[in-house]
């Protein structure tokens, strides 16, 4: 994949590795306590973050966007159920730090995923996003998702219930 430019400097996407923990980290931590984009309200540790991280590398699931030696984006996959009857559909997630949405990073870190959940040989790709995140739906948009239902009330954050909205994508 060619690399997308971000104020003169190149990002590049590259498969995540343990020492990418930590700014993974950050990213999310961000988000968990200034957005809706994750449901919950409890940071993530040192500890939760290693071993969150670990089980997408095992399945070779993570990716990460950097510029000038900063991550600047991660993106991963997992199984939308456990169920072995799930087996070939994943739940995708893209995080964009702060302050560096709307330069491609998210585009980009968006077809790596979805280039790569094809070649595990995946069947379906499902995005769970909170409702009222246009930016994050006009982006699966894009990749062409289909919205499949928005389950009404689903979460709750920040003292508010939150809508889900269901988009999907086949892969094959």
């Amino acid at each position: 994949m060619l690399p997308i430019y971000e104020k003169d400097r190149a990002v590049t996407v590259r498969p995540a590795c343990a020492g990418d923990a930590e700014a993974v980290r950050a990213i999310r931590n961000h988000a968990i306590e200034h957005s809706t984009a994750l449901w919950t309200e409890t940071p993530q540790s040192p500890a939760e973050a290693e071993a969150w991280l670990a089980r997408h590398l095992e399945r070779g699931s993570a990716f990460v966007a950097e510029a000038g030696g900063e991550v600047t984006g991660f993106a991963t996959f997992a199984p939308w159920r456990e169920l072995e009857g799930y087996r070939h559909t994943v739940e995708d997630s893209v995080y964009v730090r702060e302050g560096r949405h709307g330069l491609g990073i998210g585009s980009t870190l968006l077809a790596t995923l979805i280039a790569a959940a094809r070649e595990a040989g995946h069947h379906l790709v499902i995005a769970g996003i909170e409702a009222g995140n246009g930016a994050s739906i006009r982006l699966h948009e894009r990749f062409g998702f289909e919205h499949a239902g928005t389950v009404r009330e689903a979460g709750v954050k920040f003292g508010r219930r939150l809508d889900l909205t269901l988009m999907r994508l086949a892969l094959d």
